[in-house]
């Protein structure tokens, strides 16, 4: 038996209308921005994205993130729940070239205000020592940079003035996808770019003047700020800071070391710090955290973006010698 045609077509008629109502309400609520509670629903790849998600949205804003604290970005895997969380936002926040799994998800979302921070400011090529060798026309190499187009590094929020760069576009896009709250996208982006431009200063002043200009790295993320305050990186992996390095390039920076009057290799929170101990012990150098920002935890030095910086200033201040 037909079990259906017991069903008045009147009432059916009914509640297909009714369903119509509550999808077009729904839909309605979404492209709002937030569902019930009204805010712009934001998700971002990564802290660095998050973060000026909730800098320049503030309360009009709800903000997440696909990379839960402690979780090494580079290899994010993502989960079923997180593809329908992403697909179901307003703004997608994301750096193109960090994270393949997120590349592959936000290119499926079919969210109409997509964010990629990487078109947002201008991305290099750096070797080991964090200078520009785009130029060169180096690709992926010895040292992993197998990140962007072509080896681009893309490290960008490392860099103060690069981020503000950022900042401004994230701003703009909450503008176009909330107008009501434009001008309050803007006046929030407008401090936050105040912020930055003094943490640039910050870091020109106190590393202008330093008996060494060369620091090594577990991780080689920080090409950017090297480059922006004329020091030199040298990185004992790529930017992958899970890979190995070969003996010869653990012998090679400990020629460095002796060479440059190196006097600390840096290592991370969220990854291991085997390799930086090894060379530590093997040149007599001391160890401590240069922090690539990619996440929060209770092992940062620092709650936020800003505080975490500047910790890391501090730091590389008291390895090269500041004067």
């Amino acid at each position: 038996m037909n079990v259906r045609r017991l069903i008045p077509a009147a009432a059916l008629a009914g509640a297909v209308a009714l369903g119509a109502t509550a999808l077009t309400a729904c839909s309605g609520a979404s492209a709002a921005g937030g569902g019930k509670d009204g805010k712009l629903g934001v998700m971002a790849s990564f802290y660095p994205m998050q973060f000026l998600a909730e800098q320049i949205g503030k309360d009009h804003v709800k903000a997440a993130t696909l990379t839960k604290p402690g979780v090494e970005p580079h290899d994010l895997e993502i989960t079923p729940k997180q593809t329908g969380q992403l697909g179901e936002s307003d703004v997608v926040l994301y750096l193109k070239g960090l994270q393949p799994a997120v590349d592959k998800a936000v290119a499926q979302s079919g969210v109409k205000h997509i964010v990629d921070a990487a078109a947002l400011t201008k991305l290099e090529v750096h070797g080991s020592s964090g200078h520009d060798h785009a130029h060169e026309g180096e690709g992926e190499g010895e040292e992993g940079h197998g990140h962007g187009e072509a080896g681009e590094d893309p490290h960008i929020w490392l860099d103060p003035v690069k981020y503000a760069e950022v900042a401004k576009g994230v701003g703009a896009a909450l503008e176009k996808a909330d107008p009501d709250h434009a001008a309050d996208y803007r006046k929030n982006t407008d401090e936050l770019v105040g912020k930055l431009t003094a943490l640039d200063a910050e870091f020109k002043d106190g590393l202008k003047n330093t008996a060494s200009k060369t620091f090594i790295t577990t991780h080689s993320a920080f090409g950017y700020l090297a480059e922006r305050y004329g020091l030199d990186q040298e990185g004992i992996s790529g930017v992958d800071p899970e890979s190995e390095p070969s003996p010869a390039r653990m012998k090679e920076l400990q020629a460095v070391a002796k060479k440059d009057n190196v006097s600390t290799v840096f290592f991370e929170s969220l990854a291991s710090d085997k390799t930086a101990k090894t060379l530590a012990a093997d040149t007599g150098l001391k160890t401590d955290v240069l922090d690539p920002l990619e996440g929060i935890t209770d092992k940062s030095q620092g709650a936020d973006y800003l505080e975490v910086m500047r910790s890391n200033l501090k730091n590389l201040q008291k390895a090269l010698g500041s004067k």
